[in-house]
């Protein structure tokens, strides 16, 4: 079922930076041909221009049903097909549970959650109709354990998007499309600039898991794609949480509360 990324065209949201653009340039190695799209237009032509004529840009909202559809009307106008789509584009909203507003919210939900859904609605169609491709979505290891209460419209999204992932894996894989599941952990990126701070931070809670670069997570999403990997980690420590986590959540939720500074 794994995608010939040497034939493949890819289209990855948010990738005008971090993750989005390792991962892009780590398709492009790998001989695909890349639609970087960024909601900062600039951004976006720049990754372009690094991959060459291996790349075009476009200008991207998430949020915008017709933007997606532009983008997919790029990928066929330029190259003819698509084969890959990474669901990418991500913010936050970080404070206490109970200082974070309705609005923030919803920007959220709109951006992380809906903007997967409107991706699948433009995209999936032309995966099931050649019978072939492949969707990462970047989730988190917010999405997979209990520890981003700081962070609570993020986590939940990124939750919904772990299980939204895993079922569209049930649906699709049969039908020759795979899918996977990127869940990093810490990565040294720009992603502050989409963080919306809200009322005193509150002290973090759960594993220390190690920082990686960019660049390597995006190795890591290539090298998941070409194996037909679902759940790809940055950290292999989360395994182990994970382990310990679905053994017993009482147990678990009990240690990081007793964890707490």
């Amino acid at each position: 079922m794994s995608i010939d990324l040497h034939h493949a065209v890819a289209v990855v949201t948010g990738a005008g930076s971090g993750i989005g653009r390792a991962a892009a340039h780590a398709f492009a190695r790998r001989g695909a041909r890349v639609v970087v799209t960024d909601l900062i237009g600039e951004r976006a032509r720049t990754v372009a221009d690094e991959l060459g004529p291996r790349g075009v840009a476009a200008a991207c909202d998430v949020t915008s049903v017709d933007d997606l559809r532009a983008v997919r009307g790029l990928a066929l106008d330029h190259f003819g097909r698509v084969d890959l789509v990474m669901n990418n584009a991500g913010v936050l909203a970080v404070g206490p549970a109970e200082d974070i507003p309705l609005e923030a919210w919803q920007r959220v939900v709109d951006v992380n959650l809906l903007g997967v859904v409107r991706s699948n609605l433009v995209f999936l169609p032309g995966l099931l109709e050649q019978g072939s491709g492949h969707v990462v979505n970047t989730a988190s290891t917010a999405g997979l354990l209990p520890y981003g209460f700081d962070r609570l419209p993020y986590t939940a999204t990124k939750h919904a998007i772990v299980g939204l992932s895993e079922a569209l894996a049930l649906y699709l894989r049969p039908r020759g499309i795979g899918v996977s599941c990127l869940c990093p952990a810490g990565v040294a990126t720009n992603i502050v600039e989409q963080i919306a701070f809200y009322g005193k931070p509150a002290p973090p809670r759960g594993p220390a898991f190690p920082v990686l670069d960019a660049e390597s997570v995006g190795e890591l999403v290539a090298d998941g794609v070409l194996r037909d990997r679902f759940l790809i980690l940055t950290a292999p420590q989360a395994a182990d949480e994970l382990r310990e986590h679905g053994a017993d959540i009482d147990a678990y939720l009990s240690r990081l509360t007793k964890d707490t500074p």
